[in-house]
């Protein structure tokens, strides 16, 4: 597949017509890499329950391609950021459930959406955007720091089987 251009990209808020059971085999296919690395991120295993409960506590957008949603990603405003001393700081936003489909990772839909919800983020108000994932996923982390995240420190969640590297990145509001 050829790498989207902003022209044949759309990027939306989810809307309740959007299937949560499509969403939730996206998210599953997204993550399945990770899933064959061991690694026990929530949208490996995650029922559409789940799905529907963590898009009701953010913002959640998706990534289209000719109709078909191809990629989401879930913004937290800093007052629904939460759960560890970083993220409970009130300049802190964040950002969650984070996929594309296999086929269309590295082709840059990944990158519009994070630009997305960075300027998401500004328009909230917030001075950071942060993101945690998993240690042993070193291709993550390092794309991440490319994308201007830095280090914050560890955290390790009650659901997962990894230690996580907190990572954000200062927000520039513009003149």
């Amino acid at each position: 597949m050829t790498r989207p251009t902003s022209s044949t990209l759309t990027i939306r808020p989810w809307m309740e017509t959007d299937s949560i059971s499509e969403m939730t085999a996206l998210l599953h296919r997204a993550y399945s890499g990770l899933a064959r690395m061991g690694l026990r991120f929530m949208a490996t295993h995650q029922g559409d329950e789940v799905t529907a409960k963590r898009i009701a506590e953010g913002q959640c957008f998706v990534g289209l391609l000719d109709g078909r949603i191809c990629g989401t990603i879930l913004f937290k405003n800093a007052s629904q950021t939460k759960g560890c001393a970083w993220y409970d700081q009130p300049e802190v936003s964040s950002i969650a459930q984070f996929g594309v489909e296999p086929d269309l990772q590295a082709k840059g839909l990944g990158r519009q959406l994070i630009a997305f919800a960075e300027q998401a983020a500004i328009a909230s108000g917030a001075g950071e955007l942060s993101l945690d994932t998993a240690e042993p996923a070193t291709h993550l982390v390092d794309w991440y720091t490319r994308l201007g995240y830095r280090f914050i420190g560890h955290e390790q969640w009650s659901h997962t089987n990894y230690r996580s590297v907190m990572l954000s990145k200062a927000l520039s509001r513009g003149l």
